[in-house]
């Protein structure tokens, strides 16, 4: 018997702006770029304020309430950085690793964080599967590339390992980071999806996670009626 896909139809997606659909499976949580990088003194974050107001309220002393808003404020950074190299979606990935891997008794149930993000570049004019290419041949560290067909059209799939410097007071695990890329039909741009883990062993996984999302990537209202659905 077969069992007919169900999706969650998110508000963006009947935005008469919108240029891009797609979807996401089970177990990643979408974060509201908008209202959490807010500028100060605007009406989304005197909301995100408000929805904070219980959290701050709950703690148990000025302590605890000044950690959680310095750990907000460095989440506010780290988005409104995403935001200032084009990305538009940002979602939070949490899984249990139930991989059965004999070799590395790794397969044991324990919680796997990963981020999903999409983002918007320019580029030059020029076929898609040009773009697609020099996306990953022009940037350096970019291995595992492959070439994708996908329904919305050529696309190209790499991989990037990176691990911050001494100094900066990040985490020196090594972040693996899994990229598509997906020339738009007009030729002068191309999204980017990227999920990024620390979970390196688990890339064939998280690999194949991205290229599930590519799949129903399109660039045509899926939900329009003439549509044939979210493909």
């Amino acid at each position: 018997m077969t069992t007919a896909l169900r999706f969650a139809v998110a508000d963006s997606a009947r935005d008469p702006d919108a240029d891009i659909w797609f979807a996401e499976p089970a177990g990643f949580t979408a974060l509201p770029l908008e209202a959490l990088a807010a500028s100060p003194g605007s009406r989304a974050a005197e909301e995100l304020r408000t929805a904070f107001g219980p959290f701050l309220e709950a703690a148990p002393d000025e302590v605890a309430r000044q950690q959680f808003v310095a750990q907000v404020a460095v989440g506010q950074q780290m988005l409104g950085a995403l935001r200032e190299v084009g990305t538009v979606h940002c979602s939070i990935g949490l899984h249990r690793d139930d991989v059965a891997d004999a070799p590395l008794r790794t397969g044991n149930g324990r919680p796997l964080l990963s981020l999903f993000t999409l983002s918007w570049r320019d580029t030059a004019v020029a076929p898609r599967a040009v773009t697609a290419a020099r996306a990953v041949t022009s940037a350096e560290g970019h291995t595992h590339v492959g070439y994708l067909e996908l329904p919305c059209g050529p696309a190209t799939v790499s991989e990037t390992v990176r691990t911050a410097s001494a100094d900066s007071g990040l985490s020196q695990s090594p972040l693996l980071q899994v990229h598509v890329h997906v020339p738009h039909p007009d030729c002068r741009r191309l999204v980017v999806l990227t999920l990024s883990t620390t979970a390196v062993v688990r890339r064939e996984e998280y690999r194949a996670v991205l290229q599930q999302i590519a799949e129903t990537v399109s660039f045509d209202n899926p939900l329009e009626p003439s549509g044939e659905g979210i493909r």
